[in-house]
């Protein structure tokens, strides 16, 4: 497998470890975080199924659930200017985040951004995973990874994560490497 770079991003650390959740992980990760209290639980399950970054699920409220068309509006944070992004998520997840109270300045979770990030972690820790990819970083790349092996269009992807640049998408298409193992299971 080719390790594309952006900068010096890459799928694996220094030691060569993923710095991405895989499949067995994202579903023992969701199975702890409803272990969790409502808060924590639906965090958790924003950050795994749409690859939001953590600062953009803490912005969400309600006017960002679209309960119709079964999508969270997420503004994206690492742009200059103002944009909005429409990310498919479960219908089971659209109705936890509309039962979930209303703070008072309209957002769906109240906690502060270093604590989401301890409670990933102490999420990830109850899922026995460890390493580089038990962030919420973690969940977002393995977001794009999982959406590459499902053959999900690059441009979806891109939207989806709301990348500025195709080429930061293709990291995802490039470490799943699906194609390229099957190429290669044809010589075997």
């Amino acid at each position: 497998m080719s390790h594309m770079q952006l900068g010096d991003w890459q799928p694996y650390d220094e030691a060569g470890r993923r710095k991405y959740v895989n499949g067995a992980e994202r579903k023992r990760f969701l199975h702890a975080a409803d272990q969790m209290g409502n808060e924590v639980r639906a965090l958790c399950h924003v950050l795994a199924y749409s690859g939001c970054r953590i600062s953009e699920a803490l912005n969400l409220t309600r006017d960002h659930i679209d309960q119709e068309r079964g999508a969270l509006v997420i503004r994206t944070l690492k742009r200059r200017r103002l944009r909005f992004r429409m990310v498919p998520i479960p219908r089971r997840l659209i109705i936890m985040l509309a039962a979930m109270p209303q703070h008072d300045n309209g957002r769906i979770f109240s906690m502060h951004r270093s604590t989401a990030w301890r409670q990933v972690k102490q999420v990830m820790l109850a899922a026995d995973i460890s390493g580089p990819m038990a962030t919420a970083k973690g969940l977002r790349h393995g977001y794009g990874i999982c959406a590459a092996g499902k053959s999900v269009p690059p441009n979806l992807i891109q939207k989806w994560l709301g990348h500025a640049s195709g080429v930061t998408t293709a990291i995802y298409l490039d470490a799943v490497g699906v194609e390229e193992r099957e190429f290669a299971e044809r010589m075997w």
